[in-house]
C-alpha cells in the first residue's frame, strides 16, 4: 500500500498543489481543515476514492487529534496563521503553538518524517544573505509594537520555525525538513475554488494581481518562486537525503529566474495585449537583485530538485494572470464588483 501524508492547510492556495502532486504520485492523502472547508476537499476529491480523505480539525494549535495520525507515514505541515487575521501576540502563539502540536502529536503516533512550510522571511538580513544558516533579526518586541503586519508575520514563522529546530534537535530519529520560499505566484488547481473575491485566500497572488490595476502597488521585492515548484519541493522532501548526510535540512527556495517589474509590465502588454491599458501605472523601484541568491547546488544535493525541474519565469507570469483573469470573469459574472486588491 502507498505511504499515507498527513496534510494540514490542504484546502488553500498552495496545499491544493500539495494534495494534487501528492496524489499524482501515488501517495495517500489525509487532510485536515475546518469545517465546511473539510466538506469541500471531501466532495472536490470524491474522485481518488479511498486515496484521499479528510479530517475536521476545529483548533490546529491546540486540538487532540490521535485517531488522524493513525498509520501516517509523513506529515505535511503547510497551515500558518495570516497577517492581519489576529493581533501580533496571538499569531505569533498561534504559529509555534500550531507547528508544535502538530509535531509533537506526529512524533507520539510514530511519524518519523516531517515537512513544514516556512518562509524566505525567517532567512532575510541586512547582509543580504540567504543560506540555511541566516536568521532575520526581527526581534519578539518589534513584532509585537511595530505596526506592521508583514513583519509580525515574519516574526510569527521565524518563531514557530525556531521552536521546530529546538524540538527536532531533542527528537534526532525524525526527519525534519523546513522549505524557506518567498512570494509565490501561479495558477489556482480546480479543487480551490474561488467563488467571490478573497483577497487573503488568494495568499501571495494578491500582490501580482496589483499589476492588472492602474493603481495597484507593486509587491516589495522581485523575488519570487512558482507556487507549483514550492509544492514540488514539498513532495520531494517526503524522500529527502537524510540529515546525517546533509546536515539540517533548512531550505531557502527561490525561482532560479527572474527579472525587474518593467520587464513583466512589458511581457504582459505583448503577450495579452488587451491588458495593455489596464496594467498598473506607477513607476517600479529598481531592486539590488530580482534572482534570490540562494545555494541552488543545496537544493539539489537535499531534494535532488534541479534547474530545469523549475518553471520559467514566462511562464509563471503567463499563468499566473490568466487564472486571475479567468477568476476575475467568474466574480464578474456573480455580479461582484472587481477592485484593486489590498496589499500587506
Amino acid at each position: 500500500m502507498s505511504a499515507l501524508i498527513f496534510v494540514t492547510g490542504a484546502s488553500g492556495f498552495l496545499g491544493s498543489h500539495v494534495v494534487l502532486q501528492l496524489l499524482a504520485k501515488g501517495y495517500r492523502v489525509r487532510a485536515a481543515a475546518r469545517g465546511a472547508k473539510a466538506d469541500h476537499l471531501k466532495s472536490s476529491y470524491a474522485t481518488y476514492g479511498d486515496r484521499f480523505e479528510t479530517v475536521k480539525i476545529t483548533d490546529i494549535s491546540h486540538d487532540q487529534f490521535p485517531e488522524a495520525l493513525v498509520g501516517v507515514d509523513a506529515v505535511i505541515h503547510l497551515a500558518s496563521p495570516l497577517p492581519g487575521r489576529a493581533e501580533p501576540a496571538a499569531l505569533l502563539a498561534a504559529a509555534v503553538e500550531g507547528t508544535l502540536n502538530v509535531m509533537v502529536q506526529a512524533e507520539k503516533a510514530g511519524v518519523k518524517r516531517m515537512v513544514v512550510t516556512s518562509s524566505i522571511a525567517t532567512v532575510m538580513n541586512p547582509k543580504e544573505s540567504y543560506t540555511d544558516q541566516d536568521w532575520s533579526p526581527v526581534t519578539r518586541e518589534i513584532a509585537l509594537t511595530g505596526g506592521n503586519e508583514m513583519v509580525t508575520y515574519g516574526a510569527s514563522k521565524k518563531f514557530a520555525e525556531i521552536a521546530l529546530w529546538e524540538w527536532a534537535d531533542k527528537h534526532p530519529h525524525v526527519e525534519v525538513t523546513t522549505l524557506n520560499p518567498p512570494f509565490f505566484y501561479g495558477p489556482f488547481t480546480s479543487h480551490f475554488p474561488l467563488p467571490a473575491p478573497d483577497f487573503g485566500a488568494l495568499s501571495t497572488d494578491a500582490l501580482f494581481y496589483n499589476l492588472l490595476f492602474p493603481d495597484g502597488v507593486f509587491p516589495s521585492k522581485t523575488r519570487y518562486i512558482d507556487v507549483r515548484d514550492v509544492a514540488q519541493a514539498h513532495v520531494r522532501a517526503l524522500n529527502s537525503r537524510p540529515t546525517a548526510e546533509v546536515g539540517r535540512k533548512r531550505i531557502p527556495l527561490s525561482s532560479p529566474s527572474g527579472w525587474p517589474f518593467q520587464q513583466t509590465l512589458d511581457f504582459l502588454a505583448a503577450q495579452r495585449p488587451a491588458l495593455k491599458d489596464r496594467l498598473i501605472t506607477a513607476t517600479p523601484v529598481a531592486q539590488p537583485f530580482d534572482v534570490l541568491p540562494i545555494d541552488l547546488g543545496r537544493v539539489e544535493l537535499v531534494l535532488g530538485m534541479k534547474v530545469a525541474d523549475f518553471h520559467t519565469t514566462e511562464q509563471t507570469t503567463l499563468d499566473t494572470v490568466d487564472a486571475l483573469l479567468e477568476a476575475e470573469n467568474r466574480w464578474r459574472s456573480a455580479g461582484h464588483a472587481i477592485k484593486t486588491p489590498p496589499t500587506f
